[in-house]
């Protein structure tokens, strides 16, 4: 058994590389890729779960400048920019609230404590990126509280070859820029990567810079990145590994929490992240994987703009981490046992000095004894000082109809804590609630899926219920003029969601033909059932998404490429918009030269808040690898 685990994860290694832009493969490596959950590794094509990969593949040919807007082409995921070129994002998956969706860095929860807001603050350029998983559904079973509604993990490139990369490029609206009243709006940015390898040891090292003047007043917005991922192999049944990541992001936030009273408002937001973990095969039948890492996290943000100190706030958070994972492999089944702790403190000049402790306990059982039958299940057990004793029990089951057709079910129950956000925040416009409980949840989900060497097709119906559910809300009428009515935080009850959703993958032509084609095309329907009281306003609830439409299409001939992705978001509000992006690029050797446009159709909409998000915007660009 042993054996075959290291060829299947062997072939999911060579087939997860990246390739030219001539060279697209098909979707025979999609489904080996061992979907890294830091515990029981399953093929994709072994998954009882609702899962979407961005392969690496998708990451060069979608006309995207960030790991945001990449986001906006996974089925399911709801991506609510407020500001644009990666500033701020909130990510929700299937009608969740961004909160409830756990954020990892190569199954590491980086979920941000403070406020989820800053989830998508990463310290990773996409170019080190090789592939984002999304687990949709519950996902406590697997990575405790905070994945109410799934999990987006975020796995970086295996350093296979000695090679160096760099990439420049540039962009504009050609539209006046209103805040300086000379030039256009415009954005630049050039990203960095190096990667060198020896018998034992294998280094990466990646840089990224972005800078923008915006896309309408106070929007402006620079990121400098920087990340490095070393791994040792002192033999075969060992493994060393180390990652590090910083990032310093700043953006006008016109608009983000306060509109219209926060016209001249900025932000600043740094992050530094660093994991030390090992791997070791103790015996043919016993692994174990120890992890310690940190998340240290500052926010800064000026309510008037930063020539006064008036309405400034700063905020300092900081996550430290330690789990241990073991696997027991044995003839009837694969046994999973772990355990964690997460420490988290905050020190704000809005929120206060608080800490809280986290610990959580694993128990986890997959099996193919019975003939078509897998089956996977287990229970998380979590204690947080905070909120008590809480256990996430689940199960996944997948029937093998045929070689081809798979029939999945899968139950669970998964929890959310509040933020210090939530529970501490005192300011004029947002005010915390000390008095909020968990959100608590279960969901059902049942589906199918087909698998081929050319096409992929997953289709499923899902019913979720959350005890419990937070959301912030005001009330709607206005006392006065110029009176500020809070927005506050309040466990408004159940929180009844439904959900169809469908996708379809499919690599048309032979991977040997000169001209070929791929595609991508998802339908998701979601019917929630949300408490909201008379005479109140809802923040976040009433703006998550019921239809969703997404549809991809590349033609490859030769060394040409032209790929179009489309989307359509309607929501709960009735709010609905169509965005279509194409990129056009050319490989010449080493060198990939690209050009994109964006919102072709320059239509006007919002996904977060107050902003208005770009009209239609051009770039082009060019990318040199060079392999020794």
């Amino acid at each position: 058994m042993l054996n075959k685990k290291i060829i299947v994860t062997k072939l999911a290694i060579i087939l997860s590389m990246g390739t030219t832009m001539a060279q697209i493969k098909d979707t025979t490596a999609l489904t080996e890729v061992i979907i890294n959950q830091d515990r029981l590794q399953i093929p994709f094509s072994k998954q009882s779960k609702n899962i979407q990969i961005l392969t690496q593949d998708d990451l060069q040919r979608l006309p995207n400048r960030s790991i945001n807007e990449l986001l906006a082409n996974i089925p399911g995921v709801d991506v609510r920019q407020r500001g644009p070129f990666g500033s701020q994002a909130d990510i929700s998956i299937d009608g969740g609230s961004f909160e409830q969706t756990a954020i990892l860095l190569n199954g590491v929860k980086i979920t941000d404590p403070q406020s989820a807001h800053h989830n998508m603050n990463l310290p990773v350029p996409l170019e080190a990126i090789d592939r984002i998983e999304i687990i949709r559904g519950p996902a406590s079973r697997i990575f405790g509280i905070n994945a109410l509604t799934g999990a987006i993990n975020i796995v970086t490139k295996k350093i296979e070859s000695n090679q160096i990369s760099a990439q420049v490029y540039g962009g504009s609206s050609f539209k006046n820029n209103e805040q300086t009243n000379s030039g256009k709006y415009y954005g630049k940015g050039v990203q960095l990567g190096s990667q060198f390898k020896t018998r034992k040891t294998s280094h990466g090292l990646y840089f990224g810079h972005e800078n923008s003047n915006g896309q309408r007043y106070n929007t402006s917005s620079k990121n400098n990145k920087l990340y490095y991922d070393g791994t040792y192999l002192p033999n075969e049944t060992n493994q060393l590994k180390a990652n590090f990541g910083y990032i310093d992001n700043e953006f006008g936030a016109n608009g983000f929490y306060a509109s219209p009273n926060d016209k001249e408002a900025y932000e600043q937001v740094k992050t530094a992240f660093a994991s030390l973990q090992s791997k070791h095969q103790l015996t043919p039948v016993l692994s174990v994987s120890p992890r310690l890492s940190n998340r240290y996290n500052e926010d800064e943000y000026w309510y008037m703009g930063r020539e006064t100190t008036k309405g400034r706030s700063k905020h300092y958070s900081n996550v430290f981490s330690a789990d241990i994972n073991t696997a027991l492999e044995q003839s009837y089944g694969t046994f999973g046992l772990g355990l964690e702790s997460r420490f988290e403190r905050i020190n704000s000049t809005s929120i206060g000095t608080h800490n809280r402790e986290n610990y959580g306990g694993y128990l986890e059982f997959k099996t193919e004894a019975i003939n078509n039958l897998m089956i996977n299940t287990g229970a998380y057990i979590n204690y947080n000082s905070k909120f008590g004793w809480q256990v996430f029990p689940g199960i996944d089951l997948g029937y093998d109809i045929t070689e081809h057709w798979k029939l999945v079910f899968n139950a669970g129950s998964s929890q959310r804590i509040p933020s210090f956000t939530d529970l501490y925040t005192n300011q004029t416009a947002n005010i915390g609630n000390p008095e909020l409980t968990s959100e608590n949840a279960y969901q059902i989900e049942g589906g199918i899926k087909y698998f081929s060497k050319r096409i992929i097709v997953q289709a499923g119906y899902f019913h979720r219920k959350i005890n419990d559910f937070i959301d912030w809300q005001k009330i709607a009428s206005n006392t006065g003029s110029g009176t500020v009515i809070p927005w506050k935080p309040t466990n408004i009850g159940k929180n009844k969601m439904e959900g169809l959703n469908a996708s379809f993958r499919y690599n048309i032509n032979d991977p040997s033909a000169s001209t070929r084609y791929f595609t991508t095309i998802s339908y998701n329907y979601l019917n929630p059932n949300v408490t909201i009281a008379e005479g109140m306003l809802s923040k976040y609830a009433i703006e998550s998404l019921r239809h969703q439409v997404i549809v991809n299409f590349t033609i490859n001939h030769k060394n040409w490429m032209l790929t179009t992705a489309n989307r359509f978001n309607e929501r709960i509000s009735y709010k609905s918009y169509f965005i279509a992006d194409l990129r056009a690029s050319y490989q010449l050797q080493d060198l990939n030269i690209f050009a994109d446009i964006q919102n072709i159709f320059d239509k006007s909409y919002i996904e977060a808040a107050a902003v208005p998000m770009p009209g239609r915007w051009f770039s082009v660009g060019a990318k040199y690898t060079l392999k020794y």
